[in-house]
């Protein structure tokens, strides 16, 4: 019997990327392969696996968006791939400058699609900004709260430099307007951005416990307690902030409890937060 010549054997997803060149066949692979791929991997719990395996997957991100620059559904994928990405590998203990370098494309890819649906983003543009905010939709969430998080994640590695805290100044506008438009999505994960911003902000420049409390219980109750780095958030910020320790220890014992199973679609983040809440317990932060 004949040999199936070796060319036939390409892997599939080889020939897929091979099409890339073609609207069409980009549309069809990002919704069938690369967005199952994204969400299955928010239900992994093996957070280690999710750190090694994961540039792979990225890599792959960066080749389909480098054949299709312009492709908001790739660019919102990339935007929160590389965000999500950020968090797993603080977990993970990895060192500075990788972190650095990945917040770098995260920034890239979040820009690039935020400024694609908000022009007033360019410093040029700037006094287009406020009413491009207004225009917008319920349908444009989505990509703009993934393209801001993934900036956001920029900013936190940038130690409070000059650019970043303007950029935050951009970001927060943006995110002012998403809460207005729809407070629910993402389990309430504005509210969230809102009230660790209150918590972390000196009183000088706007900050607000109580603004932030609000926040944090808004946020809770649109996730029902079951997107727990809300948790461990409010406890690490606000719940140390007031010297609140029956909140601070409540919150991360809530986390601790938490079975991974009952909330499948969050596993990773809601793995993150687990470890988080051990190593915030394991620190005493109340003893005297």
């Amino acid at each position: 019997m004949a040999r199936t010549p070796k060319s036939c054997c390409i892997p599939a997803i080889v020939l897929i990327l091979l099409t890339l060149g073609l609207t069409s066949c980009t549309r069809v692979i990002t919704g069938t392969i690369v967005q199952p791929t994204v969400d299955n991997l928010q239900k992994q719990t093996d957070l280690y696996l999710v750190c090694e395996g994961a540039p792979a997957y990225l890599l792959t991100i960066d080749s389909m968006i480098a054949s299709s620059p312009r492709d908001r559904a790739l660019l919102r994928i990339g935007a929160q791939s590389y965000g999500s990405y950020i968090t797993a590998l603080s977990e993970c203990g990895a060192e500075t400058d990788r972190i650095r370098a990945i917040a770098d494309k995260a920034r890239m890819y979040g820009t690039t699609l935020t400024t694609m649906i908000l022009p007033g983003i360019a410093p040029d543009r700037r006094e287009d900004l406020d009413l491009e905010l207004a225009a917008l939709s319920r349908a444009d969430v989505p990509p703009l709260f993934w393209g801001a998080m993934a900036w956001l994640s920029w900013i936190q590695q940038q130690q409070g430099s000059p650019e970043a805290m303007a950029d935050l100044v951009l970001v927060e506008k943006i995110m002012t307007r998403l809460l207005a438009l729809d407070e629910s999505f993402q389990a309430g994960s504005i509210h969230l951005f809102f009230a660790a911003l209150q918590a972390t902000r000196p009183a000088m420049l706007g900050g607000d416990p109580e603004t932030s409390r609000h926040h944090f219980e808004r946020a809770l109750e649109l996730s029902r307690h079951r997107f727990l780095l809300v948790h461990t958030t409010y406890a690490e910020t606000l719940a140390r902030m007031t010297l609140d320790k029956d909140l601070h220890d409540r919150l991360l014992g809530e986390v601790i409890d938490f079975d991974i199973a009952a909330a499948p679609d969050s596993a990773l983040a809601n793995q993150i937060a687990k470890r988080k809440a051990v190593r915030l317990l394991a620190e005493e932060y109340f003893a005297e």
